[in-house]
């Protein structure tokens, strides 16, 4: 049963509730699908999707932190064919509602290929178009680190799809309202912030990297002033909607993300921990806002301004 409290509307298309898992920490669905009825959630973004097969990154890839992870997948997925022709068809068995196919590209030709190859699926109903992934080289992070860069790929994207795009950026910039400006201004209906921080760990034994990458994405509870901070700063500097991320695991922590300016928020490196974590923040979210007297939760979007 859904509660009316919770619905909120993502450039135009209405969701249940906020709460999104994160790509690339939710696969396709069908693993959580076997602990619990997925379709509880709002949406969730699919695997990070690129026009060929990848494999990603080598081993090892994972390394854990305090209070969080590094990772260094490096995007591997079955490429945009298999994705239509495998992984849809499954997924669309368990999950009935629209779903965000999260896009990325080494060229801004691949981001279109993609993205038009996805755009005839009728249950994608948004595309997030990452240009801040950190863990591939030549491609993802350079995009989304340079506002011209940011723009192109945003307005080459826009030519080929008329479903909401929502630009994934880069907390690794030294102004994150810079580049959600000109994607904002390339055409996009959307930004989600914040993507993995860099960082990097160090086997004292092998005196090394302990990532074959040497770098990583860091996420988790640790990252969540950050984010919130870097919302709460796009915020003011569009007038899109904001999904927010970055650390989330509780309802706390999303009333909190809201009030910063996120319109929906997504749940990453929670998912890796406690597979049921969205389905907890969920049932969790009514008492939260009862015990902060939130009515509704559109009513607090932005609110901390």
């Amino acid at each position: 049963m859904t509660n009316n409290r919770l619905k909120i509307n993502l450039c135009g298309v209405e969701i249940d509730n906020p709460i999104i898992p994160a790509s690339g920490t939710f696969g396709f669905g069908y693993e959580f699908a076997e602990i619990y009825d997925i379709n509880v959630l709002g949406s969730f973004s699919f695997k990070g999707t690129t026009a060929e097969t990848r494999f990603g990154n080598p081993t090892p890839r994972i390394a854990e932190c305090a209070s969080g992870m590094l990772n260094a997948v490096g995007l591997q997925n079955p490429g945009v064919d298999r994705v239509i022709a495998e992984e849809l068809p499954k997924m669309r068995e368990i999950f009935h509602k629209p779903v965000m196919a999260n896009v990325s590209g080494f060229s801004i030709d691949e981001y279109t290929t993609v993205v038009e190859k996805l755009d005839s699926q009728d249950d994608i109903g948004w595309f997030e178009v990452n240009i801040s992934c950190p863990n591939v080289h030549g491609g993802g992070m350079s995009f989304g680190t340079d506002p011209k860069a940011a723009a192109s790929v945003t307005e080459a994207v826009r030519k080929v799809t008329k479903k909401p795009i929502i630009v994934k950026l880069s907390p690794n910039v030294t102004d994150i309202c810079e580049i959600a400006r000109a994607v904002e201004a390339g055409g996009a209906d959307g930004v989600s912030l914040i993507n993995t921080l860099m960082g990097m760990r160090i086997n004292l034994r092998t005196r090394k990297p302990i990532i074959a990458n040497k770098t990583g994405g860091y996420s988790g509870p640790a990252i969540l002033p950050v984010a919130l901070r870097m919302v709460y700063q796009v915020y003011d500097a569009v007038k899109i909607p904001i999904v927010g991320m970055g650390g989330i695991s509780t309802a706390e922590d999303v009333i909190e993300m809201m009030l910063c300016g996120a319109t929906a928020v997504e749940v990453g490196a929670a998912n890796l921990i406690d597979p049921a974590a969205c389905l907890n923040i969920i049932n969790s979210l009514p008492e939260a806002m009862d015990k902060y007297k939130i009515n509704n939760l559109n009513e607090i979007i932005g609110g901390a301004h």
